[in-house]
């Protein structure tokens, strides 16, 4: 069974050594993807041995950086692909947790959760974006009949085969919305495993319109909206 850990990175000059120092403890089948950074990311990643890197010459979005991830195991011969975040808010202790649910061979996809089991040293999400997550994610439930905890955590394990036959096409923050219609249509085996809820950085923006909190749920719902058509009323979607 391979299984690559792929690490997004866009202006990560802060953390993005030290995740990956800590990473290779865990496991020696690194990704990382920077996504246009600007600032000392692509110096630093170039100064670290034993990884592979992807480099985008353009910011082209969290959602492509993952896409890119995937193709990229498949194209490698991986079986799993593990993706986490370069801030520090993904602990790299919890990949062997992961790797031990991916040998028991039941799951398509092992999602992290902040929220199946919080921890008294846990620290408190932004009020706008616990709601955000809370609201999306009641409203998958909702629809696919699902019981998800955390739709938006990026620390997850995906079945690269499954993943690849999603056909994932959304580039930017709103990934998740794209993701979960197509992997819950797509009969996608999904389970979830408590992650710590660490927020180094509650400040950090988004960027592209979507630093306003109305505005990113709008453009949340409106990708969700769409993908559940696609996948529940097809004949609707003219594809």
């Amino acid at each position: 069974m391979q299984v690559l850990i792929a690490i997004p990175v866009y202006n990560e000059q802060r953390y993005v050594r030290d995740v990956l120092d800590q990473v290779k403890r865990y496991h020696d089948h690194v990704l990382v993807i920077d996504d246009g950074s600007s600032d000392q990311t692509p110096e630093i990643l170039r100064s670290v041995a034993g990884i592979n890197v992807l480099r985008h010459e353009k910011n082209s979005g969290y959602g492509s950086s993952l896409i890119d991830a995937f193709n990229w195991a498949d194209a490698n011969g991986y079986d799993w692909v593990i993706t986490m975040d370069c801030d520090c808010q993904h602990e790299p202790k919890r990949i062997p947790d992961f790797m031990r649910e991916i040998a028991t061979d039941k799951w398509d996809i092992i999602s992290g959760s902040r929220y199946m089991q919080v921890d008294a040293g846990d620290d408190l999400p932004p009020p706008e974006r616990r709601s955000i997550n809370a609201t999306i994610t009641c409203i998958i439930n909702d629809i696919f009949g699902t019981c998800l905890t955390d739709s938006f955590c990026g620390f997850k394990a995906h079945r690269v085969k499954p993943t690849i036959g999603l056909n994932l096409t959304e580039k930017g923050y709103a990934f998740p919305m794209q993701f979960w219609p197509r992997a819950i249509a797509g009969g996608l085996r999904i389970t979830e495993l408590p992650v710590r809820l660490i927020y180094n950085d509650p400040n950090r923006q988004f960027g592209g319109g979507l630093d306003d909190a109305n505005d990113r749920l709008n453009h949340y719902l409106e990708v969700l909206n769409a993908e559940t058509v696609r996948v529940l009323r097809p004949d609707h979607t003219g594809k």
